[in-house]
């Protein structure tokens, strides 16, 4: 298990067509949502976060985490460093859909600051909230913001995880939905 936050340069982004073994993570929170015919789970890791999506059946599970974590190659759908921007979706099979985006945002100290802050004040109100201790370089430690919005067929998770040591933010958007047209 990973126990502290990776650099910002070793993270990856994976969606799979399975669910993971939960004890390949250091996991601080867990969420359960059950709404609509599926069920979600949401939990925080320490390198970010890790949502299982199960429905009839299928099961799809999405992870941000350090590149040398050891994590199954098979059956893995998508697989992407988490530098930039970036979009995809995908048809899984018919009336299941994903789609996901994510951005890697550099700030500067005062605007990073001003992220803390804003993701520990909109965690009082929605979310989970997960504040690690400072590495020691930097006297902020990171955060790691997760809020989930459910609906009868679609499930939307955001995520943020920030980055003290990189002075970087990591959003990260994905839809989990139900009834599509193919």
């Amino acid at each position: 298990m990973i126990s502290a936050r990776p650099k910002i340069a070793e993270l990856v982004y994976q969606l799979y067509g399975r669910s993971l073994h939960p004890e390949l993570f250091d996991i601080h929170q867990s969420r359960t949502v059950e709404r609509g015919g599926y069920k979600a789970t949401v939990q925080i890791t320490s390198a970010g976060h890790l949502v299982t999506w199960q429905y009839r059946g299928l099961v799809l599970t999405e992870v941000a985490a350090a590149s040398h974590h050891p994590l199954p190659q098979r059956r893995r759908l998508m697989s992407y460093r988490l530098k930039g921007e970036r979009s995809d979706r995908m048809e899984i099979r018919a009336g299941v859909g994903y789609e996901m985006k994510f951005s890697l945002e550099p700030a500067d100290d005062e605007k990073f600051a001003a992220y803390q802050r804003e993701l520990t004040l909109q965690a009082t109100r929605q979310g989970m909230l997960q504040k690690f201790e400072p590495t020691g370089r930097f006297e902020l430690g990171a955060l790691s913001y997760v809020n989930v919005d459910s609906r009868d067929k679609v499930l939307c998770v955001q995520a943020f995880h920030t980055f003290p040591d990189d002075r970087a933010v990591l959003k990260i958007q994905s839809w989990y939905r139900l009834g599509i047209a193919p």
